[in-house]
């Protein structure tokens, strides 16, 4: 694609756009002045669906009308209300359908998973993160490895940029994997690095990390609706993610996990049980003997948070419409015209520490601007422009493709231009 830094060129790529209409689904903020902000952050919190509400008020009326009896009765009872959205979810990430269930937080299924997929032995006890995981990440993984009775110094292992250098790179991830692998019980990554937009080889390291007897999971938080997943060919054995990001759930809303199907029937697998993973024909027998389901629902521990569920269900129908193939090539637009903004700005402060190879990052865009500190990011917030500061001195800008335009990439830089 050949950019032009023009006010015109922007306006005819956004009139060339398939899903230029999308925008028009969803709740912005407005500045004080009534007009739209400029919204940059689905990195953090997607946007509000417009019909979201709706979603929601179905269950309030349901739960008005028919109180307990809502979990059966009506047109969409309660008790198997999450089936609905696994559908959707399974194409998103790239699984099965049985492969995937949407359930609790993030970081409640990673320590569910990994009180499953986490088993360490003497000589096989360690696990391996990039040292700039979310903080969320390294926090289970230690707190995991002590539970386990062993030593957070000895069976961490963290894998780091080489010397003056921002970005793993995957030949030193998979020499790591292949040195120390023997003593790596879990392979436990981010797939995207929230930090510097980086997507790792998901695909490699976890052919990788299973010819050296690991085990080896994701946390997609920051991947999920925005780069390509394909989960059950890569043969990952387990992945957890938020759906709130980019897949505009709400605050707080509902997260999701999968588990490879080859897992699924293996009773010698332990984990810790709920009645909502129990089997589904007898779970209100109230047996005292726990028969998981033999599908990633088997994972569940309680039943479902349905107004959560509810409110992600605008979102899923409509990545459903356009599909990931889609949101994927207009992101590599987008993403690549701000990049290309971004540069023509004659400025040596900016720097741009996300991989310049589109198949290496999502949408975000991690810009570094070097000397400058918070005052720069509250500039741009006082000017309309919603981004996210991350210190010391990184601007997190996530121009998403199921509602942000070419024009407001090309007004961004201009004001960006202008605070610098």
């Amino acid at each position: 694609m050949k950019y032009s830094n023009t006010l015109e060129f922007a306006l005819e790529m956004d009139q060339k756009d398939p899903l230029r209409g999308m925008k028009k689904q969803f709740l912005n903020p407005k500045t004080p002045e009534g007009k739209d902000c400029i919204y940059f952050c689905g990195n953090s919190l997607g946007l509000q669906p417009s019909s979201a509400r709706s979603w929601v008020e179905r269950i309030m009326n349901d739960w008005e009308t028919r109180a307990v009896e809502g979990h059966f009765k009506g047109d969409e009872p309660w008790v198997p209300y999450h089936e609905r959205l696994a559908p959707a979810m399974s194409r998103i990430v790239g699984a099965r359908e049985e492969e995937v269930v949407l359930m609790n937080s993030l970081t409640v299924n990673l320590h569910l998973m990994m009180v499953t997929f986490y088993r360490p032995i003497t000589g096989r006890s360690k696990i391996l993160i990039e040292k700039n995981a979310f903080p969320s990440d390294q926090y289970a993984v230690k707190s995991q490895i002590e539970f386990h009775g062993f030593n957070v110094e000895e069976n961490l292992l963290e894998l780091e940029p080489r010397s003056g250098e921002t970005l793993l790179r995957t030949e030193d991830i998979l020499q790591r994997i292949e040195k120390e692998g023997e003593e790596i019980a879990l392979i436990m990554m981010g797939g995207l690095n929230y930090y510097t937009g980086q997507v790792y080889d998901m695909k490699k390291i976890t052919e990788a990390g299973h010819s050296r007897g690991c085990t080896v999971g994701f946390d997609l938080a920051h991947a999920v609706g925005n780069a390509p997943l394909n989960l059950h060919d890569w043969g990952v054995d387990f992945a957890v993610w938020c759906t709130y990001k980019y897949l505009n759930s709400g605050p707080g809303g509902i997260a999701g996990a999968f588990v490879h199907e080859r897992h699924h029937k293996d009773q010698n697998l332990p984990r810790f049980a709920g009645w909502w993973g129990h089997d589904k024909e007898n779970r209100f027998l109230m047996d005292e003997h726990f028969v998981p389901i033999p599908t990633a629902e088997g994972w569940q521990l309680s039943c479902g948070p349905i107004l959560l569920e509810a409110s992600f269900r605008a979102s899923l129908e409509m990545f459903d419409e356009v599909g990931m193939e889609s949101l994927r090539r207009k992101s590599q637009l987008l993403t690549g015209y701000l990049e290309f903004l971004i540069g023509k700005i004659e400025t040596e402060k900016i720097e741009i520490i996300t991989p310049s190879d589109p198949a290496q990052r999502g949408c975000q865009l991690s810009v570094r601007v070097i000397g400058s500190d918070k005052s720069l990011f509250h500039a741009l917030h006082q000017k309309g422009i919603i981004t996210d500061w991350r210190e010391p001195d990184v601007i997190r800008v996530a121009p998403t493709p199921m509602y942000n335009s070419f024009e407001e990439v090309f007004r961004f830089v201009a004001i960006l231009k202008n605070c610098l």
